[in-house]
């Protein structure tokens, strides 16, 4: 008995047969749909989804000059990938939106000025059709001025600070939802606020830090202003620090929920009572926010939707349209430290 042989992989002739149009048609809707009827879109799907058809990406890329794929770039050291959540809620976000288009997403670690070299040799070479630019520090962004003049297709997540103008962005509203946290701590009674905040070579920290002081005005004490990375440690050597400079802290917003689960590791450890001593708002609504004792307040970041806004930028400029910007607005979620 004979076996049959393997099975011939359908073409865009099988398509277009199956469909009833041109072999065109079928090619148009493939590269986006542009010039297709609805009807004629509608059973070129249709199609594609009975004959079981398949893009071979290679030829694809031969045939729009495209490498179909977009980089994920994030401008930290390697450890913080696995530290901060924020990371890994944006990176998939974004995998999931490029994954309806088909389209693959590249990880690439820039943290050193060595890591910022390579990775920009390898974009401005092809390998990607465009960078989703993460944690953007005003001090490690020489890079970006290359990627600029090679006019590779960016957007950041966060305003990308002295570039404002040359590559778009999307952004929570860092200002007023730090207003909004040190407001609802204000009408908690509490008179003695202090801040642990964000890097300040990053948009995200210093337009909460901005916000913070717009809210408390002329009564904004430096003293009760600390700054911190990010990282859960630099909550708690700012906790401390904050601890020492005025025992009589009566409530603490920091710049991530990070820094927010340092500060409340330090006040048990001084003994202080969370809300009932010091009342405590993190930023961000990350996972970590459910898992201090007690339960952060924070400022809710729309990640979701910050990942989708920029896979959707990004791509628009990809096919040749002009970078813009987004800022989100951020919500309150109250929980047990505020």
């Amino acid at each position: 008995m004979s076996t049959p042989g393997p099975r011939r992989r359908p073409t865009i002739d099988d398509v277009a047969v199956e469909a009833g149009v041109s072999r065109g048609t079928v090619s148009r809707v493939l590269n986006g749909g542009h010039w297709v009827s609805p009807d004629s879109l509608s059973a070129v799907n249709a199609a594609i989804k009975k004959t079981g058809y398949r893009i071979n990406p290679h030829a694809r890329s031969l045939a729009t000059s495209r490498a179909n794929s977009v980089a994920f770039l994030l401008t930290e050291p390697h450890e913080r990938l696995f530290e901060d959540p924020n990371f890994s809620l944006l990176m998939r976000g974004a995998a999931q939106a490029l994954e309806q288009r088909d389209i693959p997403l590249v990880l690439l670690m820039a943290g050193t000025e060595a890591e910022q070299r390579r990775v920009t040799d390898f974009i401005t070479a092809g390998h990607v059709d465009g960078v989703l630019l993460v944690s953007s520090h005003a001090g490690r962004q020489g890079f970006l001025s290359e990627l600029v003049r090679s006019k590779v297709p960016a957007i950041a997540c966060g305003i990308p600070l002295g570039y404002e103008r040359k590559i778009g962005y999307v952004a929570a509203d860092d200002q007023h939802g730090a207003q909004t946290a040190v407001e609802y701590l204000q009408d908690l009674g509490r008179t003695r606020i202090a801040t642990i905040t964000g890097p300040q070579d990053t948009s995200g920290g210093i337009g909460r830090l901005a916000g913070y002081r717009d809210q408390l005005g002329d009564a904004v004490d430096e003293s009760l202003i600390a700054i911190g990375d990010y990282t859960r440690a630099s909550g708690v050597r700012g906790m401390r620090e904050l601890l020492e400079r005025d025992p009589s802290i009566d409530a603490v917003f920091a710049g991530n929920d990070l820094m927010a689960a340092g500060a409340l590791d330090v006040l048990a450890e001084a003994g202080r009572r969370v809300p009932e001593d010091v009342a405590v708002v993190g930023f961000d609504d990350s996972p970590v926010a459910t898992q201090t004792n007690p339960q952060l307040t924070t400022m809710k970041q729309p990640f979701d939707r910050i990942s989708s806004e920029m896979v959707r930028l990004l791509l628009e400029v990809i096919d040749g349209n002009p970078a813009a910007a987004m800022t989100l607005p951020t919500q309150m979620v109250r929980r047990g430290s505020a």
